[in-house]
């Protein structure tokens, strides 16, 4: 006989969101109010979910529950049917009252402060019915924000491999140079008299990308402080701590006429808009993409 599927747990959307919130919070406690439950309820309906499922998703560490490494498969699950039910809810909600609602948007600082700050004005002149909460981070809290449910779009540094864009639909947006900014008062040197280094985190898509460029040129790499923002690095820089690449727009602001100290391009890297693959349609989203020019 041939094998046969087993059957359907049945499982509701509020003991998934139940899971998704103590995924990401400290304590039972804590998940509870972040949803405007009773711990008592809370703590039920994920004993329910576990009954339903037939796997015991948590065990007792001391005092407190803790997730099992075997739930990861089941938190993933969750928050992708609570991400696409939220999109769902707020689709049939702007349906019934006629307007587009809330739209989340992310941006890396560069985009939000030096690429698009005319678009989004103009974005919100011509929409005033949409609620546009706009969110400042660097890429991979934003990429982790969109896929959790929290952002609709986000424009991004373009992920480095197949696996960073996971589940998202990615659009090249605009490519941006990054130039090296020496100390003030400087002189244009070879790139083997470069450094030392305040540059982007470690574990940032730029940085990797920095790095890669400046050891091909020969440049040492010795990095003596990091920020995810590109003014204090500039301000860094100004400072003599040491050298720094930036995005152009951001690297030349604030050096005057001919952006005193900004030399060669390094390198470029590819910003892009993300969006999760399957999404319900978002009519505020298309526009705000056709006004980035996507």
């Amino acid at each position: 006989m041939p094998a046969t599927d087993p059957p359907l747990p049945a499982l509701t959307v509020p003991q998934l969101s139940y899971l998704v919130a103590v995924s990401t919070s400290r304590t039972f406690a804590e998940a509870a109010a972040s949803l405007g439950v009773t711990t008592s309820a809370l703590s039920q309906g994920i004993s329910e979910l576990e009954r339903r499922l037939g796997v015991e998703l948590f065990e007792r560490v001391g005092r407190r529950q803790v997730l099992r490494p075997e739930a990861a498969e089941v938190v993933a699950y969750a928050q992708r049917v609570v991400a696409d039910t939220r999109d769902l809810a707020r689709w049939a909600a702007s349906a019934r009252a006629g307007t587009s609602g809330r739209l989340r948007v992310g941006m890396i600082d560069a985009a939000a402060v030096a690429h698009f700050p005319s678009q989004l004005r103009a974005f919100r002149k011509a929409n005033p019915e949409v609620e546009l909460h706009l969110v400042v981070a660097p890429s991979g809290e934003l990429l982790d924000q969109l896929r959790a449910g929290a952002l609709d779009v986000a424009v991004v540094v373009d992920p480095p491999t197949a696996a960073g864009a996971d589940g998202l639909d990615v659009v090249a947006l605009l490519e941006e140079p990054l130039v090296v900014v020496a100390p003030e008062g400087r002189e244009v040197v070879p790139p083997g008299e470069w450094g030392p280094w305040v540059l982007f985190p470690r574990g940032s898509h730029t940085r990797a990308t920095v790095e890669r460029e400046l050891r091909a040129l020969g440049a040492p790499v010795e990095v003596v402080a990091e920020s995810h923002q590109p003014e204090v690095l500039r301000e860094m820089a100004r400072l003599g701590v040491g050298w720094t690449v930036l995005p152009e727009a951001q690297a030349r602001a604030g050096r005057g006429r001919g952006g005193k100290g900004v030399g060669r391009a390094l390198t470029s890297r590819q910003l892009v808009v993300a969006r999760r693959t399957g999404r319900v349609d978002q009519p505020a989203a298309d526009r705000l993409l056709a006004a980035l020019g996507a």
